[in-house]
């Protein structure tokens, strides 16, 4: 339903919305820059090399954060008319369900990092697998009660000329989205812990055996890949933490500082999941190609590959 305003007491929500419109651009800049950073690697080390399956994550996660970051614009910006069914469809439908398959995906590539870093160690394999599948059984089916709620519930907003797509949560769907945020954040610790853990004990047992450099700086790229990820992944879920249980700023939704917060929770949020993600592929993918170019580095290594997976070999059982 449309319902139209002229009402100068919502100039204050048009002008936060406006400085939401503005946040939403700045994402989309963010993600647009980083691609065309990281492009000639992109060529040179994904669409020129054989296709695997981190392939197929590494596109998923790089196109669908350009699609979402582009759904914002369109969605956001006060100034583009959309009629209810266009706006639901692209706010509630395509922007959600990229969302959920970026982080299905990230999560993917998470597990196989850790596989690789455990020396494909089946128990932890089937341990991550088991808790992948029931925190995203839970986010599927959470999500898609939440959108069944949106689309009886949401209204199109002209206010003073400006478009805005309204819709009110339940305390029961603020439950569902707060619930599916901790349990991401959870898995993020849980996931940094166990990384942490075995690179410990790796690094003990290289100054014990003197194991080599080559490996070391393997080890080395992994980690550092990992903590930046999880660092920002962590932070954006305990800053949603507090968007959902804050009670300034779900009841003052129009002030600018609320809405520059939100702003600012947007974009790490892009950075974490559409930047640092795709990285996740791409640095080791590099590390690799630069041991494969240099043979004299390479025949310190018994294996590394990481189109599918990545092997090291120490000798020490880790």
């Amino acid at each position: 339903m449309t319902i139209v305003y002229n009402d100068p007491t919502w100039w204050p929500t048009i002008n936060a919305n406006r400085l939401s419109s503005y946040f939403a651009v700045a994402s989309f800049v963010i993600v647009m820059y980083d691609l065309a950073l990281t492009f000639g690697q992109e060529v040179e080390l994904v669409w020129r090399q054989h296709w695997s399956p981190m392939t197929v994550l590494y596109l998923g996660v790089r196109y669908l954060g350009i699609l979402h970051a582009a759904l914002d614009i369109l969605s956001i910006v006060p100034t583009i008319l959309l009629t209810d069914t266009v706006s639901w469809i692209m706010s509630a439908v395509l922007r959600t369900w990229a969302i959920i398959l970026v982080l299905a995906m990230l999560w993917v590539i998470m597990i196989t990092r850790l596989h690789a870093m455990y020396q494909q160690s089946r128990n932890i394999l089937v341990f991550l697998i088991v808790i992948f599948l029931a925190v995203n059984i839970f986010n599927t089916v959470a999500t898609t009660i939440i959108m069944m709620h949106i689309s009886g519930d949401s209204e199109e907003l002209i206010l003073s000329g400006t478009y805005q797509c309204s819709i009110d949560y339940t305390k029961d769907i603020l439950l569902l989205i707060s619930t599916g945020w901790i349990l991401a954040a959870a898995w993020e610790v849980l996931t940094l812990c166990i990384a942490i853990w075995i690179a410990v004990k790796h690094f003990r047992e290289l100054r014990q055996h003197s194991a080599g450099g080559i490996i070391e700086d393997c080890f080395t790229v992994l980690m550092k890949t990992h903590i930046l990820y999880f660092a920002s992944s962590v932070t954006v879920s305990c800053l949603q933490l507090i968007t959902n249980f804050s009670p300034t700023l779900s009841t003052d939704q129009s002030s600018l500082e609320t809405h520059t917060f939100y702003g600012l929770l947007q974009i790490l949020e892009v950075v974490q999941m559409f930047v640092l993600g795709p990285r996740l592929i791409l640095s080791v993918r590099e590390y690799y190609a630069k041991l494969v170019a240099d043979t004299d580095a390479a025949t310190g290594m018994t294996s590394i590959v990481f189109q599918e997976r990545v092997h090291i070999s120490t000798g020490s059982g880790v």
